[in-house]
């Protein structure tokens, strides 16, 4: 099944702007980036977490932790896929007491988020868990709001949201479409 693309939203330039204002509003709320850790969610997340690291290590020179974190087996729906595909978590740090900022790609049910709430608190107990998402489009079916956010963007039901980064998809852009009848 293809993807037939309605609308470009957001451009590698303004992808990158708002991960630099996520950064500071990062910085600003949790005053300062010394018990920050970000971990990324596979596996759009986790370009992202390391791209919001960088800009964070930009305004404040500490060495923040980065993690990667991959949800699959904590998903309330492992049940209804076939062949679930597993990425590698990887989070060489020990969580707690830091303030975690979990970075993700689209925010849309929540319930991605709900699993990886909870594979965190199988690493330990952290200080705080803060969401960071590029986009937020709506839709949710768990009371699951993101701390910052890139862009919201009302959709329908019927329409997707594709985060494209240049370490996947050899493009940085957002787009929204629709699945093709093909």
């Amino acid at each position: 099944m293809g993807f037939k693309v309605r609308a470009k939203i957001l451009s590698a330039d303004d992808m990158d702007r708002a991960l630099t204002r996520i950064a500071h509003e990062v910085i600003e709320k949790n005053k300062g980036a010394a018990a920050l850790a970000v971990i990324g969610l596979r596996s759009r997340g986790h370009h992202l977490a390391d791209r919001l690291q960088t800009k964070i290590a930009a305004i404040e020179p500490l060495a923040q932790p980065v993690g990667s974190l991959d949800v699959t087996f904590y998903r309330d729906d492992i049940g209804k896929k076939l062949r679930p595909e597993a990425f590698q978590t990887d989070i060489p740090f020990d969580v707690t007491d830091r303030d975690i900022i979990l970075v993700d790609d689209v925010l849309y049910t929540g319930r991605t988020v709900r699993a990886a709430l909870d594979a965190i608190m199988d690493f330990g107990r952290p200080a705080s868990i803060q969401l960071a998402v590029m986009i937020d489009r709506g839709h949710r079916e768990l009371p699951i709001r993101a701390d910052y956010v890139g862009k919201n963007i009302p959709t329908a039901g019927k329409e997707d949201v594709k985060v494209r980064l240049i370490e996947i998809d050899e493009v940085d852009e957002v787009v929204v479409g629709e699945p093709d009848a093909d």
